[in-house]
């Protein structure tokens, strides 16, 4: 049986991740921290709670990348005033700068997808996608 969509979709986060990783190093960050200083730059501040949910990152694992970020001076932590036993993390001046940075190498690399496909390609695409999340009913994030 061949996975039809699975595989298709592991590949191109593969090769999205490496395409990503030499223009991310350009700004000093990994794809992943690049990724959560994106989102930080829409939805900050941010319990670090929905952050691993989005994330689908070992809290370990994302408490390591949260102290790198915060020492490079891209992001801050703060307690959490609803719930003081947690954070929020919030994105700094220079990480705004640098989630900039990246949305501009996002939105050229969107821009040259969508010039070799047609509008029924992207709607066969998305159709694709909302199907995975009726399957699935995972949502990642509540707000």
């Amino acid at each position: 049986m061949a996975l039809d969509f699975l595989s298709p979709l592991h590949k191109a986060s593969r090769q999205i991740k490496l395409y990503l990783e030499s223009l991310t190093r350009e700004v000093g960050v990994s794809p992943i921290e690049g990724h959560l200083l994106t989102y930080l730059h829409s939805y900050a501040p941010a319990p670090i709670s929905e952050l691993v949910q989005v994330f689908g990152i070992k809290q370990s694992t994302f408490t390591s990348m949260i102290d790198r970020l915060e020492n490079a001076g891209l992001i801050r932590r703060e307690i959490n005033p609803d719930d003081r036993r947690s954070f929020l993390i919030h994105i700094t001046d220079e990480g705004r700068s640098v989630a900039t940075r990246i949305n501009e190498f996002l939105t050229t690399f969107e821009q040259e997808v969508r010039e070799q496909i047609d509008a029924r390609d992207l709607e066969g695409y998305h159709a694709v996608m909302e199907a995975i999340e009726s399957v699935t009913q995972v949502q990642l994030r509540e707000r």
